[in-house]
């Protein structure tokens, strides 16, 4: 009951925090929602669900006894993102796995009432742990999707996506966690995703049938369900760089003490620990595997960041994330702003 409540009180803090983002989906598919802070919002806190909706798109998170939230830092290019990841298990995740363009029935669980008549289609993307639909009110366009049925919608031969793209209808991305929906219009091929919530559905990505990014570590026999990412440090909810703001770094910090994996943590601080009191990085029995490393870029990244006083830093940062590193983010296209 007390893991319970830690998380509804996670989920509820987070959903009521506009610089919060949340993603939904799978490695390659994956819907994102975000809001501005003096946007419209309606939002709902209970302990079985949290949800925000908007003019933009919408969010429902359910909890449930086996949702396990795994808070997580990786490196990237540049500095650092962290998320946590809203986990059930291997056996309890997968969705209904369907491998061609399906006409499924209106939307019952809509989160808006007004959306409820409309029909889902799952486009049949075969994905573990989410269903990729869209959700259709136009009986035209219903009728000229019809024909296009039971084939797979990236077919050559099949025209759905061009239907689909043609007439951007709101995409549904659900899972065993919740939902995400997106109201924004999808944007032409060479256009950007607008701000706010959007989708991205890449072919090649998902063709890997992997379930997330390599370098988001998750525990054996989990599968990440849906995402949240608090407000980050280093950068505004559009990616752009911003001051150290040390309340936001402390806060995910201790989000990293309660739900992140217990060595890793302990592991970071001891080398936080040494980096304080000027260690010599050379003095330091280091593991060499990749996990152990790229918590200690982060580290390093973040004394950085916070302009600690140490003069061992300079050191630390020579011998283990020089200048010219290249960052460890390479295959994790999806990575949301954070």
């Amino acid at each position: 009951m007390a893991q319970m409540a830690s998380i509804v009180d996670l989920l509820t803090e987070q959903i009521s925090n506009p610089d919060t983002q949340w993603s939904l989906g799978t490695f390659g598919g994956i819907a994102e929602f975000s809001r501005g802070r003096d946007e419209p919002v309606t939002l709902t806190t209970s302990d079985s669900v949290v949800s925000a909706v908007t003019a933009r798109g919408g969010i429902a998170i359910t909890v449930r006894d086996d949702l396990r939230p795994f808070a997580s830092e990786s490196v990237t290019r540049k500095d650092w993102s962290h998320r946590v990841a809203l986990c059930l298990p291997q056996d309890t995740c997968a969705m209904n796995r369907r491998t061609v363009l399906t006409e499924l029935s209106h939307d019952g669980d809509a989160l808006r009432e007004e959306d409820r008549d409309g029909v889902l289609f799952d486009l049949g993307l075969d994905a573990l742990q989410a269903d990729l639909c869209v959700r259709i009110r136009n009986a035209d366009v219903i009728a000229r999707l019809q024909p296009c049925l039971n084939r797979p919608v990236f077919d050559p031969d099949n025209p759905a996506m061009s239907i689909i793209l043609a007439a951007s209808p709101h995409r549904v991305f659900i899972s065993r966690a919740g939902r995400v929906e997106v109201y924004q219009p999808i944007p032409p091929p060479t256009g950007k995703s607008p701000e706010g919530p959007h989708t991205h559905v890449l072919p090649k990505l998902l063709r890997s049938r992997r379930t997330h990014p390599a370098t988001e570590p998750v525990p054996d026999g989990w599968i990440p369900c849906a995402h949240l990412y608090p407000a980050h440090p280093t950068k505004d909810t559009r990616g752009m760089a911003q001051t150290f703001d040390g309340a936001r770094h402390d806060a995910f910090q201790e989000l990293l003490d309660v739900h992140g994996h217990a060595e890793a943590v302990a592991a970071k601080k001891k080398i936080l620990a040494a980096i304080a009191n000027d260690v010599s990085p050379d003095s330091q029995p280091i593991a060499q595997d990749r996990v152990a490393r790229a918590n200690i870029r982060i580290a390093i990244r973040q004394l950085m960041a916070a302009q600690h006083p140490s003069r061992s830093l300079p050191a630390w940062r020579a011998m283990f994330d020089p200048i010219e590193a290249t960052g460890e983010d390479d295959d994790d296209t999806l990575q949301i702003g954070h």
